[in-house]
């Protein structure tokens, strides 16, 4: 699944910003390339983490933990900060700028919560790894949206669809490997459900759409 991570992300972001040089690349602002190389190194992180603990390096694995909970954090801002820049300068993407400050800031706010719960539980390794996973899944929204392949766009169903695939593989791999679905995979699922249900009607809310103004204009 980390894999399938690393390519959704590759594929999403390969024009703009991987194949185009990383620091290289023609991107808006200072901030924005800070912001590609964090969540850059979150990706990277998370193979790491995981190769760690195949390899039997647990030692390793929590001393490098201690980062991995710092780059959350700094993702969380770098992101916030990089989302509000997005919506001064009216940078779209195709969509208003109601849906993408509101998209955004729910999958930036769930990745939190999902970090937060899986290093309260690092003693649960089941529980820990399944959080870890959900919380960067829940990140893929930008990714997938810059697909270049236009049957990604036909309708909702085929975007999130493909977005809740990970969610699916995850619980398959419980029913599985242990023939129930794990409770971290279950809520961590629902959670990221709830926050694809409330994009819409969020977006499209008249006090998130004042709220969009007064930061357009603070």
């Amino acid at each position: 699944m980390a894999l399938l991570i690393l390519a959704t992300v590759f594929i999403g972001f390969a024009r703009t910003y991987f194949l185009a040089g990383v620091f290289r690349a023609k991107l808006p602002s200072l901030l924005v390339h800070l912001h590609g190389a964090i969540f850059s190194c979150w990706i990277l992180l998370l193979l790491t983490q995981i190769a760690l603990i195949s390899a039997g390096r647990v030692s390793w694995h929590k001393r490098l933990g201690i980062a991995g909970a710092i780059l959350a954090g700094l993702m969380v801002i770098v992101g916030f900060m990089t989302l509000v820049a997005a919506v001064r300068r009216r940078a779209t993407f195709g969509m208003s700028i109601e849906s993408l400050f509101a998209d955004d800031a729910l999958q930036l706010s769930l990745f939190a919560v999902l970090v937060f719960w899986a290093v309260r539980v690092r003693r649960d390794g089941a529980a820990h790894k399944r959080l870890m996973i959900l919380a960067t899944a829940s990140l893929l929204g930008p990714a997938l949206s810059r697909w270049p392949w236009r049957f990604v766009f036909s309708s909702w169903f085929v975007f999130f669809g493909i977005l809740d695939s990970f969610l699916l593989f995850l619980i398959a791999y419980d029913l599985w490997s242990r023939r129930r679905i794990h409770r971290a995979t279950l809520w961590g699922s629902v959670l990221i459900i709830l926050m694809q249900t409330a994009m819409e009607p969020l977006s499209h809310a008249a006090f998130w759409h004042q709220f969009t103004m007064w930061v357009q204009n603070v």
